[in-house]
């Protein structure tokens, strides 16, 4: 396989397939506002919610439906809302959820159809949501996105008084990502610096600009070698997406959990990405570990 390298040289001294979302009414565990009307009260939801990503590969006018399973593992009941949002990431990887925006290019909310977009799940069941993705005939080839956000809420909360009051809600998103046609990827790495986060390792953070229309995913490997070219360690890339018309920083920690930090001293280093590309992106840069 070819390598694709770009030199950058500087000196330096985020969709898991389920999740348990944790819902106290007076604690915010996933997403929400606190009402000053149920700061103290202490009910607890416990909701497991799976898979949180479908990736789907569909030709235009291709239909699709699957099925999300929400698993109440509360002694009480929760009212589940469904409905769909368009979302993006932001420059270090982070989900940020919009409403439904016709003008981006990127969006396949307009595709999905939910069933059923509310319900009520008593303690100990299991519901199920369907959602179903109907590709438009005239779709391009391309990347496309979309989340269906569940918010949980009290079986028996006053709809009169949510609209009138800042409620408290938990939410969490299953991300879908439909790949139209078989659309040709194109990413490079504009940037490789080293920061240290405070009380962490140091971290080498690989800047990847996605020019194509689709979305990719990384790996790969971070390889430190010490000043006499002996490899001291190597670490895996995150599995991370880059979405098509985006910049992503990749933050690629020195030191994995329960291992120990790099002693002090300069080290070379060299990051290897494969986004799917002919070519795996290479680049290099210097790291010094500062006695402290």
């Amino acid at each position: 396989m070819d390598l694709q390298r770009r030199q950058l040289l500087h000196f330096g001294g985020l969709h898991a397939h389920g999740a348990v979302v944790r819902h106290a009414l007076g604690v915010t565990l996933v997403l929400g506002l606190l009402s000053p009307a149920v700061a103290g009260a202490q009910d607890l939801f416990s909701v497991e919610v799976t898979p949180l990503r479908v990736e789907l590969k569909l030709g235009p006018g291709a239909t699709h439906t699957q099925a999300v399973t929400l698993k109440n593992e509360s002694k009480k009941g929760v009212r589940i809302r469904a409905r769909v949002d368009d979302w993006f990431l932001s420059k270090d990887g982070t989900p940020q959820f919009k409403t439904v925006d016709p003008s981006d290019p990127y969006s396949a909310a307009s595709w999905v159809r939910l069933n059923p977009p509310e319900q009520v799940v008593g303690p100990g069941a299991t519901a199920v949501v369907r959602f179903t993705t109907s590709v438009p005939k005239e779709t391009t080839e391309g990347g496309y996105r979309c989340a269906v956000m569940f918010e949980f809420d009290p079986p028996d909360e006053d709809p009169a008084a949510k609209g009138r009051d800042v409620t408290f809600r938990g939410r969490v998103a299953t991300l879908l990502y439909a790949t139209v046609g078989v659309p040709i990827a194109a990413v490079e790495l504009t940037d490789l610096k080293v920061r240290t986060p405070a009380g962490r390792p140091a971290e080498v953070v690989a800047t990847l600009k996605n020019t194509s229309r689709t979305h990719v995913r990384t790996k790969g490997t971070l390889v430190i070698s010490d000043g006499d070219g002996r490899v001291v360690r190597e670490v895996p890339v995150p599995n991370v997406p880059v979405l098509p018309g985006s910049e992503r920083d990749v933050s690629i920690p020195t030191a994995q959990e329960n291992e120990a930090p790099l002693p002090p001293g300069r080290y070379r280093v060299e990051v290897r990405i494969d986004v799917g590309q002919p070519a795996v992106i290479v680049g290099e840069t210097t790291l010094e570990i500062v006695a402290r």
